[in-house]
């Protein structure tokens, strides 16, 4: 072997040792960047945040015809076209006067004129301009405006739409429409503000994720208000203190606006996330997703229990607001519990329905589709339950918030609905109410070959 080659082969052998070395520091670099998550770039938790929104948004939508379909089979026959026309207007007047007042009010983005109380932005919502860039989005690092106010305002719906059915078969129509504009224009989004908005409530730590209290309870107190100073319906209540059933005029629609309710929560809660930017938020959506429907479930299937030992047989209509109830019950916090404790919240929210349904029967409170204890009590008890999973909240604090939004809601409600039924009248008359709304008020029927019911 010749010195050049000898001299060859040795550097070599002293090169390979350091070359596997590069070689395995390169891997572990690559290895570490792959571990380390690149940051998303901004634009693109823009459109995510966005999309979940509008996602979110149409599934709430959906619930207005859950609410509709519901409320039409609750009801007698001769009064389903009323309930039909009272949901379109109510949703419709929500988009107007959301967009006219609502949403500045409920979001003032820091600019207040009655500190934490009273939005300073005044006048219509305004969207981002078409075609923008990300440096012209009003918040690239959140959503478009549009999304957010197509969402929000879903809510807003929803808590009308809660009014409609408790209120069901003696009441005027326009009166109702009259009062559904100041709810979604005012009262709705001026107590939305003081937790959604950064307002005082919020200040002091009280925690409602989707609104068991923002949005449920506030459909069930103004429900409350307007069915205490309505009244019963004729022949609900005998003189001997005898309660007499009034059955709905469709189960099956009443079953279909119940899974179409429950299809429209995942949007509820999962679009409440308000981000989908990460694979943390995106985890969090499926699991309050998953939460959601475990609530709902424990609901229905105590209900249907409860009912069977109680009257001896399943009652249909306790188990489809068993299920609600059981939504609202986890509205205010979906996202912290576990499965099971999940499926326990929405449990007592089943408990709540079917003992509070015959307690107003017993006080004489005539709520034709269980509004009120399905979304009023339901969505006390689920405020409530929030510092079970989520050390952040407190008893106290939960309590003294539902105390005043429960305060301001019930007292403004009612005098709104005095002052209503003073000038303009709130309850048909006794010859309209036995023959059916639908054709006295609307002039037509849902049923016309059945509707004498």
């Amino acid at each position: 072997m010749t010195l050049m080659l000898k001299l060859g082969l040795a550097a070599t052998l002293i090169a390979l040792p350091q070359l596997g070395l590069a070689q395995e520091a390169a891997a572990t670099a690559e290895a570490t960047e792959a571990a380390v998550p690149a940051a998303v770039p901004t634009d693109v938790v823009f459109i995510l945040n966005s999309l979940l929104f509008l996602f979110g948004g149409v599934l709430v939508f959906f619930m207005a015809a859950g609410f509709a379909m519901l409320e039409a089979g609750l009801v007698r026959s001769k009064n389903v076209t009323m309930q039909l026309t009272k949901n379109v207007a109510l949703f419709s007047l929500a988009a107007i006067f959301y967009w006219l007042i609502g949403y500045n009010l409920m979001y003032p983005l820091g600019t207040w004129s009655v500190e934490g109380i009273l939005s300073g932005v005044w006048g219509p919502g305004v969207l981002e301009a078409v075609g923008i860039t990300a440096e012209e989005a009003d918040d690239i690092s959140y959503a478009a405006t549009g999304s957010d106010f197509i969402f929000q305002l879903m809510f807003c719906a929803a808590t009308a739409s809660i009014v409609s059915g408790a209120l069901a078969e003696r009441i005027k129509l326009w009166p109702f429409l009259v009062f559904t504009v100041i709810l979604t224009g005012v009262i709705y989004p001026l107590q939305a503000s003081w937790k959604w908005g950064g307002g005082f409530l919020d200040e002091m730590g009280f925690l409602d994720f989707a609104g068991s209290t923002v949005v449920h309870s506030v459909g069930g107190w103004a429900a409350l208000a307007g069915a205490l100073i309505l009244g019963p319906r004729i022949g609900k209540y005998g003189k001997d203190g005898r309660v007499n059933p009034i059955p709905g005029s469709n189960l099956a629609l009443a079953t279909l606006g119940m899974f179409i309710l429950w299809l429209g929560w995942f949007g509820f809660n999962g679009g409440s996330q308000l981000a989908m930017g990460s694979v943390g938020d995106v985890a969090d959506v499926s699991r309050i997703f998953s939460n959601t429907n475990a609530a709902a479930a424990g609901g229905s299937i105590v209900a249907l229990i409860l009912t069977q030992i109680l009257y001896k047989k399943p009652d249909l209509t306790m188990v489809l607001n068993g299920a609600l109830a059981g939504l609202v019950s986890i509205t205010a916090e979906p996202l912290t519990p576990s499965l099971g404790m999940a499926t326990l919240i929405g449990a007592v929210g089943g408990v709540i329905v079917v003992f509070a349904v015959p307690m107003l029967d017993k006080l004489k409170i005539d709520d034709v589709v269980g509004a009120i204890p399905v979304h009023l009590l339901a969505g006390i008890w689920g405020t409530l339950a929030v510092p079970l999973t989520n050390s952040d909240a407190s008893f106290g604090t939960q309590i003294i918030s539902i105390v005043i939004v429960g305060a301001f809601v019930l007292v403004v409600s009612t005098v709104v609905w005095l002052i209503i039924k003073a000038t303009m009248g709130l309850r048909v008359d006794e010859e309209t109410e036995i023959n059916g709304l639908d054709m006295a008020e609307m002039g037509m029927e849902a049923y016309p070959e059945f509707s004498k019911g």
